[in-house]
């Protein structure tokens, strides 16, 4: 059954134990998750990807099963959720799950999805579409946020954070809350503040790094490599700043799947592509195939989880990564 991000309530959660949330918009199904669903919740909380679902399914089942008094709460978080957990998501709304949650996570889902449509159809499951936050949507999120805490920025400025936040409302957040603290004790914050503040802004080796790697200029991003030392910081900030070029570049070759020119889907894009950058994104596009371009996209996220867990190797892995186009 189909349920919008904004009807989900207390009165949802009473109806629904299995949720499907997919879309691009994964900086919205954050905020849904946290304000909805953990927020004021003292139950457990075990958070899977789809591998480690599939594996430790059958120790999932028994808990839900075998839950005592105390431990009768839970929500089960599932990412990168696909056709492939089908059967058993199946067998699952079969289970009595009480006072259990299961919100399965993805990315977008084409409308011949088995999982979509099982999801829509079943009135005891709820389905939920995130779409991608358009120009206008960050712009409105940037001024309230500005506007609750009496912040004044310039409309140049909320530009600039709105188009370089590559249409993901949790790069935008980031970036305020730093200029919300750099607010507390600076009254004026000028448009030269948010350049120097924002991670977001241009940082000529990381982009360019990013640039080449959607190019498959490998000769380039060696010389790239030679040429500068990364901090674990900064292979983060690569790491970051290669997912939202691959999302963007994503819905650049689906439009023009579509449409069938790209000039076209480069100069509508929306926010605007900077006009020194059309070119190389126009290349971009061109050099990709979309089912590439797509595991790309997972392998770039499970490359910021090594990361993140082997922080000492962090130059490497991001290395090989890139070298690896």
């Amino acid at each position: 059954m189909i349920v919008k991000h904004f009807e989900i309530s207390k009165k949802t959660l009473a109806k629904f134990d299995l949720y499907l949330f997919y879309g691009k918009n994964e900086g919205l199904q954050n905020e849904i998750i946290k304000h909805k669903f953990i927020l004021n919740f003292s139950g457990k909380i075990e958070k899977y990807d789809e591998t480690e679902f599939i594996q430790n399914y059958d120790d999932i089942v028994n808990s839900i099963l075998n839950k005592s008094f105390f431990d009768k709460e839970k929500i089960f978080i599932i990412s990168r959720t696909t056709d492939k957990s089908l059967k058993l998501i199946e067998n699952l709304k079969e289970i009595n799950l009480d006072e259990i949650k299961i919100i399965f996570r993805s990315g977008a889902l084409e409308k011949k999805s088995k999982l979509r449509s099982l999801f829509e159809k079943e009135k005891n499951l709820a389905l939920t579409a995130f779409y991608q936050d358009n120009a206008r949507d960050l712009t409105n999120i940037a001024f309230e946020f500005l506007n609750k805490n009496n912040i004044k920025l310039s409309r140049e400025a909320v530009n600039l954070l709105v188009n370089r936040a590559s249409g993901e409302r949790k790069n935008l957040k980031t970036e305020l809350e730093k200029i919300y603290n750099y607010s507390l004790s600076n009254k004026n914050v000028s448009l030269e503040n948010v350049l120097k503040l924002s991670n977001l802004a241009e940082n000529h080796a990381v982009n360019e790094l990013a640039d080449s790697y959607f190019l498959k200029n490998k000769k380039n991003i060696a010389k790239i490599l030679n040429e500068n030392n990364y901090s674990n910081e900064d292979c983060v900030l690569i790491i970051r700043t290669l997912l939202g070029k691959s999302k963007k570049l994503r819905v650049i070759i689906e439009e023009n799947i579509e449409i069938r020119n790209i000039d076209r889907v480069i100069s509508n894009f929306k926010p605007p592509i900077f006009w020194r950058d059309k070119e190389n994104v126009k290349k971009q596009a061109n050099s990709w195939d979309l089912n590439d371009l797509k595991e790309v996209i997972y392998k770039i996220n499970d490359l910021e989880l090594s990361v993140k867990t082997n922080s000492n190797q962090s130059l490497n892995l991001v290395s090989d990564f890139v070298i690896n186009c």
